[in-house]
C-alpha cells in the first residue's frame, strides 16, 4: 500500500489539474480596500454609472480619519473623533464584502478572499493601502506604549504619544523617519514640532534635546517649502540627523540604534521619549501577486493609474506604485481620474484622464500654525490659495483641524469633493 508523500503527489497528478473554484458572485466593479481610496472611488462610481454592481472588499468594521492622529498624539483631540463605522460610508447600492483578499487572478478576472469566496469582475480597482512593518525594527513592537516609546501611526498606539509627552521630564526626545515610503511623509516632523512646543510651554525645553533622526537626506524634498522648515528647526534648536535609519529599540537600556546610510556605521542614542515612524511597504498579498512591480507596489501608469499589464485593473492610493506622496489629498485627485478612465473603457475609448502627481502635506509646525505644502510629481508647487503657502499660518491650521475633517466625512467619502 502506497503511503509516501511522493506516491500521494503522483496520484494527484494522475487526476489532472483541479477545476478552478466556483465563482461566488460576479460584479461590474470589484474594489479591494474600503479606506479613503476605496470608498471615494465607490462613491464616484455610483454617481458616474447610475447603479453599477460594485463590491467593496474590506475586513475592518471601522473607518479612520488618520490625518488627525498627529493632533491626537499632541493632546488636541481624543482619538475617538477619528473613528466611525465602516458601514456608514459604503455607498448606497454597493455591496460590502467584510473579508480580506487572499489572492488575485487577473488573467481570469478573479479575486479570492480568506473565507474562500471567489469574486469575478469586469473591472478591478486596487486601493488596499499600506502595510506597517513594525517587526522590521528589532524590539519595537514589544516596546510600543511603554517607557516613552510611542507612535502616531496606529489607532491602537496613538494615545501613547500624548502619554509619553506628559510623562517626559527631560533628556533626548527622538523623532524618527524610516528609509521606506510612508503614508504622509511629513508626519514624522509634525509631531516633533508639536512636542517641542509642548515642552517649551511646560518649562522643560532647557532640559530637553529634540532630535530628528531621519533616513532621508533633507528636512523636506520640495525646494519652495524647505527654507521655512529649515528655519524652524534652527530657531527652535532642533537637531537634525539625516541618513540615520532606526534598526533597533533597546527598551531595557532606553537606547535607539541607527544605521547610517552615509558611512555604514551604527549610532546608539539614549532616549527619554522615542516617537517612531515605522517602516512600511505594500501589503503582502499585493507583493506576492501578479499585480506587483519589482518593489511590491501595484504596477500602474503614473498618469492614467491603469495597470501596465492588465488594462481592466486600476490602482490608487497608498498601494499604487507611483512616485508621489502617499496622502489622502493625493487620493482626492486620483479618484476622479480612475473613474473617468473606467468610464472611457466601458465606452470603448482609451483612458485619457491624467493625474499629475498632486499631493498635499499640511505640516503642523506648532499649536495653531501650519505650512500647507502642495506639489506635483516634479516637486512643482500646486497651491490652492492666492497667497504664499511657504509660511506658517493660523488659518491653515484651523483648516486642518476643522474644515478638512468635515470635507472628508461629508464630501470626499460621498464622492462630492
Amino acid at each position: 500500500m502506497e503511503t509516501t508523500m511522493q506516491a500521494q503527489q503522483d496520484r494527484a497528478e494522475d487526476l489532472g489539474p483541479r477545476p478552478a473554484p466556483a465563482v461566488t458572485k460576479h460584479y461590474d466593479f470589484v474594489i479591494v480596500g474600503g479606506g479613503t481610496a476605496g470608498i471615494t472611488v465607490a462613491a464616484r462610481l455610483a454617481r458616474a454609472f447610475g447603479k453599477p454592481e460594485v463590491a467593496v472588499i474590506e475586513p475592518s468594521s471601522t473607518h479612520y480619519y488618520q490625518p488627525l492622529w498627529t493632533l491626537v498624539g499632541a493632546g488636541v483631540f481624543d482619538k475617538s473623533v477619528t473613528a466611525r463605522p465602516e458601514a456608514d460610508y459604503i455607498p448606497p447600492g454597493a455591496t460590502w464584502v467584510k473579508d480580506a483578499v487572499l489572492s488575485f487572478d487577473p488573467p481570469n478576472n478573479r479575486v479570492t478572499t480568506r473565507n474562500g469566496d471567489v469574486f469575478s469582475y469586469n473591472y478591478l480597482v486596487v486601493a488596499a493601502g499600506i502595510q506597517i512593518d513594525w517587526d522590521h525594527v528589532k524590539g519595537l513592537k514589544e516596546s510600543l506604549g511603554h517607557g516613552g516609546v510611542c507612535s502616531n501611526y496606529d489607532f491602537e498606539y496613538v494615545d501613547s504619544t500624548w502619554d509619553a509627552l506628559q510623562n517626559f521630564t527631560g533628556g533626548n526626545a527622538i523623532f524618527t523617519a524610516p528609509a521606506t515610503p510612508i503614508k504622509c511623509g511629513g508626519a514624522p516632523q509634525k509631531i516633533m514640532y508639536l512636542a517641542e512646543s509642548f515642552l517649551r510651554k511646560k518649562g522643560l525645553r532647557g532640559q530637553s534635546n529634540i532630535l530628528f533622526m531621519s533616513a532621508g537626506t533633507t528636512i523636506f524634498g520640495v525646494d519652495k517649502y524647505r527654507p521655512v522648515l529649515q528655519n524652524i528647526v534652527e530657531t527652535r534648536d532642533i537637531e537634525t540627523h539625516f541618513y540615520h535609519n532606526l534598526v533597533e529599540v533597546r527598551s531595557d537600556t532606553k537606547e535607539a540604534v541607527f544605521e547610517r546610510a552615509d558611512t555604514g556605521e551604527t549610532a546608539v542614542v539614549p532616549y527619554g521619549m522615542l516617537h517612531v515612524s515605522p517602516p512600511m511597504s505594500a501589503p503582502d498579498f499585493i507583493k506576492q501577486s501578479a499585480l506587483a512591480n519589482e518593489t511590491g507596489w501595484v504596477e500602474v501608469d503614473k498618469h492614467t493609474l491603469q495597470h501596465k499589464r492588465f488594462p481592466n485593473v486600476f490602482g490608487l492610493g497608498d498601494a499604487a506604485g507611483i512616485p508621489n506622496g502617499k496622502t489622502g489629498a493625493a487620493v482626492r485627485k486620483q479618484a476622479p481620474i480612475v473613474v473617468a478612465n473606467l468610464k472611457a473603457l466601458t465606452e470603448g475609448r482609451l483612458p485619457d484622464a491624467s493625474y499629475n502627481g498632486y499631493t498635499s502635506c499640511p505640516i503642523v509646525t506648532d499649536y495653531g500654525k501650519l505650512v500647507l505644502a502642495e506639489f506635483d510629481y516634479d516637486n512643482n508647487p500646486q497651491e490652492t490659495f492666492p497667497f504664499n503657502q511657504a509660511k506658517e499660518r493660523r488659518s491653515m491650521y484651523l483648516m486642518k483641524k476643522y474644515l478638512l475633517p468635515f470635507m472628508y466625512w461629508h464630501g470626499m467619502l460621498k464622492g462630492l469633493a
